[in-house]
C-alpha cells in the first residue's frame, strides 16, 4: 500500500507546498490532497512528483504551474513530473483536508464500502454539512465536479457536494 502523505524534509519547500491550493476545491493544498507524491530536493533544484486525482483532471496542469511559481518565488529551479502510477485515491487526502473539505460544504469520502452503499443503495448515510443530518439523498451522480455527487437534505433542505470515494 503506498503511503497517504510523503514527508518533506525541506522546510522551506513544505511550507511552499502548502501554499500552492487545489482550483477547483480552492480550500485543500496540494498537500492535503495528497497529489504530491514524491520531493527531490538538491542544493537549489526540486523535482516534484504529482499525480492527478483522476487521468483526465483539468486542474493539473494549473497545479504544476502554481507549484512551479511557489517554488521559483523562494528561488528553487523546479520539475514537476506527472506520474499515473500508483493512481490516486481519496484515502490520500488529510485528515486535515477531510476537514476542509466539511467546512467548505463539501462532504468528505465515507470510504469505499459505505461510499457504494450511498451512490449505489441509495441508503442515508453521507452527513449534510449545513445540518449533520444524515436524512439525505442523492440528487445526482455528478455534482459540480466529476468527482463529486450532488446530495440534498431531506431537513433543511440545502444542496451540496459529496467528495466520491476514488480507489
Amino acid at each position: 500500500m503506498v503511503k497517504a502523505q510523503i514527508d518533506i524534509e525541506n522546510k522551506a519547500v513544505k511550507e511552499a507546498l502548502d501554499t500552492v491550493f487545489d482550483p477547483e476545491i480552492p480550500v485543500l493544498t496540494v498537500m492535503d490532497l495528497g497529489v504530491i507524491r514524491k520531493v527531490e530536493v538538491v542544493e537549489k533544484k526540486v523535482q516534484i512528483t504529482l499525480t492527478p486525482t483522476y487521468s483526465g483532471c483539468p486542474a493539473m496542469d494549473t497545479m504544476a504551474v502554481d507549484i512551479k511559481k511557489a517554488l521559483t518565488d523562494i528561488g528553487y529551479e523546479t520539475t514537476v513530473e506527472l506520474v499515473l502510477s500508483p493512481a490516486w485515491t481519496t484515502d490520500w487526502i488529510s485528515e486535515n483536508g477531510k476537514k476542509k473539505l466539511e467546512e467548505y460544504g463539501v462532504a468528505a469520502p465515507l470510504g469505499e464500502e459505505l461510499d457504494k452503499r450511498a451512490l449505489l443503495d441509495g441508503e442515508r448515510i453521507v452527513k449534510c454539512t449545513n445540518c449533520s443530518s444524515t436524512n439525505t439523498k442523492m440528487v445526482s451522480q455528478f455534482g459540480s465536479t466529476a468527482c463529486k455527487a450532488l446530495f440534498q437534505c431531506e431537513d433543511c433542505l440545502e444542496p451540496f457536494d459529496y467528495f466520491k470515494c476514488l480507489k
